[in-house]
């Protein structure tokens, strides 16, 4: 059972989440407002938050950066706007999945299940601690152990996205890896989003590397290559 706080000014919205939520099982909570959800997420922990974009007092965007100042909780937003600028917005703030309206409650179900599955495999412990395996080419070193990535030896910030798609490209460097396997990969087998997640991600990924964004590889027609020779 999941702890959810489902966040739209909209009433039947809420309603609507929330009914397919307890058909699954899971403890909800409402808020209206981004304000009303932060300060909730400041007094009550909560598996996941559905947040949607355009709200009063504090719109998701705005109330998202200010919950991931104090946590790390999945956010999955909700808009009605599918422009990619508004995609990349909230990839950028953390944010672990986006859902344009109108969208089916079940899919919206499976998708917070997704994300909570991803999240409990990264948590599980793995026994022994691992030695530290490190990438370095040029002035772009990845520390993969410890999810450090520096540029010409100041240290990049990404989106945890960010670090697991490009993890997962410098693990099988020199490889084509096909759009589907990335997706599956990455985001997980039951993951029920689109192509343009992963093209997004692909861009912010590239502009967070600088100069080193030329190893990530464009396949028309197939996917990415982590090229090292590029």
């Amino acid at each position: 059972m999941y702890r959810i706080l489902i966040v739209d000014d909209e009433d039947n919205i809420r309603r609507l989440i929330a009914k397919y939520a307890a058909y699954e099982g899971h403890e909800t909570d409402e808020a209206s407002d981004g304000r009303e959800a932060v300060m909730k997420c400041r007094a009550r922990q909560y598996d996941i938050v559905i947040m949607d974009v355009m709200m009063p007092e504090l719109n998701g965007f705005s109330a998202c950066r200010e919950i991931r100042s104090f946590s790390d909780v999945p956010i999955i937003m909700l808009s009605a706007r599918g422009a990619e600028y508004d995609r990349i917005s909230g990839f950028e703030l953390g944010v672990d999945d986006y859902v344009v309206k109108p969208f089916s409650p079940k899919e919206l179900m499976l998708r917070i299940d997704a994300v909570l599955k991803r999240g409990r495999k990264k948590d599980e412990p793995r026994g022994d601690a691992p030695k530290a395996e490190i990438f370095s080419q040029g002035g772009l070193s990845v520390n993969l152990s410890a999810r450090i990535v520096t540029i010409d030896g100041a240290r990049a910030e990404m989106s945890p996205k960010e670090y697991d798609l490009l993890f997962y490209l410098i693990k099988n460097k020199n490889i084509a890896l096909t759009r589907e396997r990335l997706i599956t990969e990455v985001w997980g087998y039951d993951y029920c989003g689109d192509d343009r997640t992963l093209d997004t991600h692909v861009k912010l990924l590239r502009r967070s590397l600088g100069p080193y964004a030329r190893f990530i590889v464009t396949l028309r027609g197939v996917g990415y290559r982590f090229d090292t020779d590029a």
